[in-house]
């Protein structure tokens, strides 16, 4: 019988993601400090303790820095999702997904980093993030129910669901996070309920 367990990643590995992660934490500091048109690759890489070639052994950018950030949240949406398989409907399912998810968003930093990518020119094809949500959460419904008859109609629920979430997260930095994320997530899925 086979072990189950994945087998720990090896020094190499270890060491290849610290320094992945360093560089993208000390990325995410300049930018919020200096601001992400201010802030070049020689300044992260030398922050980060790296040579200019180092760096882009793990990023082609420094926007992908940012990139690999958002790419967290996709992650924590679709375990989210499986996480809270019984609440119910689909649409139930996204909903309670998306409200634990939100929770976790609340620091003064995280609306920094959303505000940034909101704000800056080069970086609003990031909004396509939002994309990867829809197509992540719409694999994790299709997980949960595989019938090929429901695709469609769980597409359109990751969808009215994510561009609910979009709503939220516009209120919620209009508003310069004056009420916890939570609460706009809440207010966008009831607007929507009433409206079905």
């Amino acid at each position: 019988m086979q072990n189950a367990l994945p087998k720990p990643a090896g020094l190499r590995e270890q060491n290849r993601q610290h320094t992945l992660q360093r560089i993208a934490e000390v990325g995410i500091e300049l930018f919020l400090a200096k601001g992400y048109e201010a802030t070049t690759l020689d300044e992260i890489a030398a922050a980060a303790g790296i040579s200019r070639r180092t760096f882009f052994y793990y990023f082609k950018s420094k926007e992908d820095i940012l990139l690999a950030h958002l790419e967290g949240y996709a992650d924590a949406l679709r375990a989210s999702v499986l996480k809270n398989a019984s609440a119910g409907a689909p649409f139930d399912v996204v909903r309670s997904a998306l409200l634990e998810l939100s929770a976790r968003f609340q620091s003064d930093r995280t609306i920094a980093i959303a505000r940034l990518v909101k704000e800056s020119k080069s970086l609003r094809r990031t909004q396509g993030n939002y994309l990867q949500l829809e197509e992540v959460l719409h694999a994790a419904l299709c997980e949960l129910w595989p019938r090929k008859e429901r695709r469609e109609r769980l597409r359109l629920v990751a969808m009215a669901s994510i561009g609910t979430l979009r709503l939220a997260a516009d209120a919620w930095l209009e508003q310069d996070g004056k009420r916890p994320l939570t609460k706009y997530v809440q207010d966008a899925f009831k607007n929507l309920k009433e409206e079905i």
